[in-house]
Formats: C-alpha cells, sequence, structure tokens
C-alpha cells in the first residue's frame, strides 16, 4: 500500500513538475495529514526525498561541525569543529551543563528536532526538519526550546502543522531568517546588518534583498549563496568550517564588471587590489534596527537600572549589560580567506589585554588581503584564574536563573564532551570579535566617496592598517611609496 502511494506521489509530482518547473511543485495534493509532530510530516516528506534528507545530513547545517579550513595553522586538521564544540563571546557554549542540558535552548535553530542532550543521532533521517526552511504558511514555528515545533502554538490553533507541510516550496529570505536573522538569542543580536527589518527593505537598506517594488533586486539568499545538494556556500568570519565560499565577483565580473560606466574608472579598479566591495558598498550596517555592540557577562546578578539605547535594553539581570548600535560605521581590517580562532581550552597568555575570538588573518604586505568592513564587538566573560582559559559555564537552566557564577561554572564543567575543568576561581577577561559586514549593501549613489577616507577624511584608521599616512599622499602598498 505504501509502495503505491508512493508510486502516485510520484507520478504527480512528474506532472507537477513539467508545467511548474520555475514556480516550484505545490505539494498541496501529496501532503496528507494531520501531523501530531513535525517528524510525522518528514516520514510523509521522506517518501519521496530521501536523497534530499540524505544530502541535508551531509552539510554544517546538519552536523554543526566540519574541519577548520578557514582558520589559519589548523587547515590540515581532521577534528570536526562547530556550534557543537566551539566558544564565541555571545551566549558563548551550546554544550555546556550536565548531559549538555544547553543544547535544549541552543539548538533551536538546529535544521532537525530533538537534539536536546550531548547524544543525539545524526544518522536518524526522520529528525530532519523539511519546513523549517521551506514551510511557506500555516506560521510554522519552533519551540524556544526542546528542539521540536511549538506545541505551544499548535494548541492554540495559532499554527497549523498541515497548512505548512502543504505549504512547501523554494527557501525565502523569512526561512533563511528564521535561524539567521536571530544569532545569538534574538532579532539583530549578532549579525552584521542582517536582521528581520530586511523583509521590508527597501532599496536604501539593501539593494540586493529589497522587493523589486521597492526599488530592489528582489533576491534571495541562495541568489549569491549557491545551494547544491543542500549545501550553502559561504564563510561565516565566526565559524571554523564552510563548505564553499560565494563573493561578489560571482556576479560582478567579466561583462557585468563593476565600474565600466563610472568617470573614475582606473581609479576604482586599483582600489579593487586592496579594497574589498563591501567596504565601499557597506558605508553604514544595521540600518533597519540595532545591533548589540558589547555583552558583559560580568554584570549578571547585579542590580543595574536598564536604560534605553535604540528601543533595547542597556541590561538584563539574567545576561549582563548591554550597548547598542544602529547605522554603524564599520572599522575595517585585512583579510586573506583566513581567520584566527579562539578555540576552547586556549590558553590566555595575558589576560590584562582583549581576547581575540575571531579575528581576521591578512596585512598590508599581504598581496592576497584586502581591507574589509567589519563590526567589533567587545565583552567580558569568565576565565579560569589557575588554568588560564575561557569557562565553559553553564547559563541555560543555571545562571539565569539564580544568578550565582560558582554553580554556573562548577556546572559547566560537568558535561560528556568539550567541558573544561573548573578550578574554582576565576576572573573576568575582555573579548572582541571581528564581525564580517557582508549585507546591507546600499545603492551605487551611496557608495563611500574620496573624501571619506582620503583628503582628511576620517573614516579609515590608516596606520593601524599598516600605511604611514593617507596612501592619497604618500602612495600605496604596491607603489613603494608608503615608507
Amino acid at each position: 500500500m505504501k509502495l503505491c502511494r508512493s508510486l502516485l506521489l510520484l507520478a504527480g509530482l512528474l506532472l507537477a513538475v513539467s508545467s511548474s518547473a520555475i514556480a516550484g511543485v505545490d505539494h498541496s495534493d501529496f501532503v496528507k495529514g494531520p501531523f501530531k509532530e513535525g517528524r510525522d510530516v518528514t516520514r510523509q516528506c521522506l517518501e519521496c526525498h530521501e536523497k534530499q534528507a540524505t544530502d541535508v545530513m551531509k552539510t554544517t547545517h546538519w552536523t554543526f561541525a566540519g574541519t577548520p579550513n578557514h582558520i589559519k595553522g589548523m587547515e590540515k586538521s581532521t577534528k570536526k569543529y562547530g556550534k557543537a564544540n566551539m566558544i564565541n563571546n555571545f551566549c558563548t557554549t551550546a554544550f555546556n551543563g550536565p548531559d549538555g542540558v544547553v543544547h535544549e535552548s541552543c539548538f533551536k535553530c538546529h535544521a532537525g528536532y530533538g537534539w536536546t542532550r550531548t547524544k543525539f543521532d545524526l544518522t536518524d533521517k526522520s529528525r530532519v526538519d523539511c519546513l523549517v526552511c521551506h514551510a511557506q504558511k500555516g506560521n510554522y514555528d519552533r519551540a524556544a526550546a526542546g528542539c521540536d515545533v511549538n506545541m505551544g502554538a499548535m494548541e492554540k490553533g495559532s499554527m497549523d502543522l498541515e497548512k505548512a507541510a502543504k505549504s512547501v516550496a523554494k527557501s525565502t529570505l523569512q526561512n533563511c531568517g528564521y535561524c539567521h536573522f536571530n544569532g545569538g538569542g534574538g532579532d539583530a543580536v549578532k549579525n552584521a546588518g542582517l536582521d528581520s527589518t530586511l523583509l521590508a527593505a527597501d532599496k536604501k537598506q539593501d539593494v540586493h534583498m529589497a522587493r523589486k517594488e521597492k526599488g530592489g533586486l528582489g533576491m534571495m539568499c541562495q541568489d549569491c549563496h549557491k545551494t547544491k545538494d543542500h549545501s550553502v556556500a559561504g564563510a561565516s568570519s565566526q565559524m571554523a568550517h564552510y563548505d564553499s565560499r560565494t563573493s561578489c565577483e560571482d556576479c560582478h565580473s567579466g561583462a557585468k564588471a563593476p565600474h565600466q560606466k563610472s568617470k573614475n574608472a582606473a581609479i576604482l579598479a586599483k582600489h579593487t587590489a586592496s579594497v574589498a566591495c563591501q567596504t565601499c558598498h557597506i558605508p553604514v550596517f544595521n540600518k533597519g534596527q540595532a545591533t548589540k555592540m558589547m555583552w558583559n557577562w560580568s554584570d549578571v546578578g547585579k542590580d543595574i537600572k536598564a536604560e534605553e539605547e535604540f528601543d533595547q535594553e542597556t541590561f538584563a539581570k539574567r545576561k549582563g549589560s548591554f550597548r547598542w548600535g544602529k547605522n554603524v560605521v564599520p572599522v575595517y581590517a585585512w583579510y586573506n580567506g583566513k581567520i584566527e580562532r579562539y578555540m576552547v581550552g586556549d590558553k590566555i597568555k595575558d589576560p590584562s589585554k582583549p581576547v581575540n575570538i575571531t579575528k581576521p588573518v591578512g596585512d598590508i604586505k599581504d598581496k592576497t588581503a584586502k581591507i574589509y568592513p567589519y563590526k567589533y564587538f567587545t565583552g567580558t566573560q569568565p576565565m579560569d584564574s589557575k588554568f588560564k582559559y575561557l569557562n565553559t559555564f553553564q547559563q541555560y537552566k543555571e545562571l539565569w536563573i539564580n544568578f550565582d557564577w560558582e554553580k554556573a561554572l562548577v556546572n559547566g564543567a560537568k558535561c560528556t564532551d568539550n567541558c573544561l575543568p573548573y578550578s574554582g576561581k576565576h576572573q573576568f577577561v575582555k573579548t572582541v570579535s571581528y564581525i564580517a559586514a557582508q549585507h546591507e549593501v546600499s545603492p551605487k549613489e551611496d557608495a563611500l566617496q574620496c573624501g571619506e577616507c582620503h583628503m582628511g577624511g576620517k573614516r579609515m584608521d590608516w596606520k593601524a592598517l599598516g600605511y604611514k599616512a593617507d596612501p592619497m599622499n604618500v602612495g600605496g602598498r604596491f607603489s613603494g611609496r608608503r615608507k
């Protein structure tokens, strides 16, 4: 019976594909509910799409780890790193606590169901969440904790799982944004210029993603982040691994090369050897709403009066104090395609200096490097006073409830994998991250003008970039005059 049903589904799908190759297949006639849980939907998807599930399970969206081909000095390592075993200076770690209890909260954005503890069956195809990437209707939602669909929303009737399953189609900005807009625990918190306001953006905010009726190109994420067998191109400035890369030149080259009609084409062409496209075309980031620029965990549990900054609170007792920024001017750094990355257990040589969590590699002498724009994110987090490494502390179901750092640090060391011993003494150190500004590309008329960087312009710190002074006066790095 199941085979017959599958053959009928396949025949119907093939017929639908022939008449709807561009719009995508309407699944409303092939998907049959009702469904009690997300895995019920997946089991039905697998009747036709088992290969697609297998493909998903090979990607970092599923494994949350990959070989560290992005990290300088670790390119030959066969050990895999990712969200499952790395640390940052936002929510810090996702695996800490007894039996990795923090997975229950942090893995809401894993592309599967049920990764709530350290052990998880990565071979179980029925756990692949097809809907988070493909549902277009039904108000599909994941629970805040538990790594499953929002059962509360289903019970209230605000989410319709069957309607969501019938509406599957190619991923949209909203599908990708469900997780990528909300990195770091909330909308616009972590990534530079990547938040929910892009769903209604105009051309001024993002010339690529703004809808055509608002003057933009109406592009989807996958137009740049090319996808093959569910493997998505792109290299995060915060992660150890990438499957493949994407760049502006993928579209803007050859007959479509930029600046061809500009009266300053020759000058601009010289800039492209040292200056990334994003540097001139993303003059500010987070135009739609504010992003978090600082997170001091050291203030957890204190009684600090919360103020508002860009409609965001500057303090939460369970998380500490924050600073926010809107229309932020980036900081600039050389990047040659590799990053330096603090990994769990790395010793801190000088606790008096900020610890670089993630930083681009490159300098003025590196001919493969270009100047890129970054969000410069700062914070404080605990370091073990004896072992001199950043602690893995349990924030979820521990620090957030009782504000007790000692208990959070003791419990944070109790897990099967990756957690570090706690000596019993800690201190807080400053941490910094360079987070690439890659989105919210402005229209050409809003690109940087010469005087913003040169002729007294204050945007670039030329000495910090390795120049003696403004290269317009002392010569560029390939001219032989800069020193």
